[in-house]
């Protein structure tokens, strides 16, 4: 947050609001790196045996994983709020009421309960932790590729279409139409993501669950 407001801001925006743009990215960079530990912490329980030690007790394994992506999800909306605090402190004006911040948290919940869950699948798919740790590691990337520093229109041409198809660009546009007051049609594409990728790795989820608990 300080080092993309206050060295990179005056080369984005002279005029020093480029604060109010950055803060989305921030948001949903820091969520990413904070979904991440939970790829590796997967690989790690199912490297190290303690899930045929919970199956010897009366719980289901599954209910460890559901115990990662709920702990991560609460532990990164904490963080959330302090990437706000800090933003609120370096000048971040947002002009959203209760329903655009309402709207704008539940959006930032459901993408980190996305690729929490995605991050989860990973940790099951990785042969250790250290290729959880570089498999989930590319993910981290996406946020760089979209609308979060700069706008589309400035990057190359053959980047935009990259920068426009993927899931983080009609997330971050939305998340800034509900705190700025401005465009917020981005949010059906943007829930639409969500809700894929939740699916998507939830299956995954269970289906590498069972395939590692049949080798064992």
């Amino acid at each position: 947050m300080l080092l993309f407001t206050f060295v990179f801001g005056g080369a984005f925006d002279p005029s020093g609001r480029y604060v109010d743009y950055v803060v989305p990215g921030i948001i949903l960079l820091c969520a990413g790196f904070g979904a991440a530990g939970t790829a590796v912490s997967v690989s790690q329980d199912m490297a190290s045996g303690i899930i045929d030690r919970f199956r010897t007790m009366p719980i289901r394994g599954w209910a460890v994983l559901t115990g990662h992506v709920i702990a991560s999800l609460v532990r990164n909306l904490v963080a959330t709020g302090v990437v706000v605090g800090v933003a609120l402190l370096v000048g971040f004006r947002p002009t959203a009421g209760p329903g655009g911040w309402l709207a704008a948290v539940a959006l930032v919940a459901a993408w980190i309960l996305a690729i929490t869950a995605l991050f989860a699948a990973i940790g099951l798919a990785a042969g250790s932790p250290q290729a959880a740790s570089g498999y989930g590691f590319t993910l981290l990337f996406l946020p760089y590729l979209s609308s979060a520093f700069v706008p589309i229109s400035t990057m190359p041409h053959w980047l935009q279409g990259v920068a426009t198809l993927q899931p983080v660009t009609p997330l971050i546009e939305a998340i800034r139409g509900m705190l700025m007051g401005g465009d917020v049609s981005a949010w059906p594409v943007a829930v639409a993501w969500c809700a894929g990728i939740t699916v998507v790795a939830l299956v995954a989820g269970a289906l590498l669950f069972r395939r590692v608990r049949a080798r064992r």
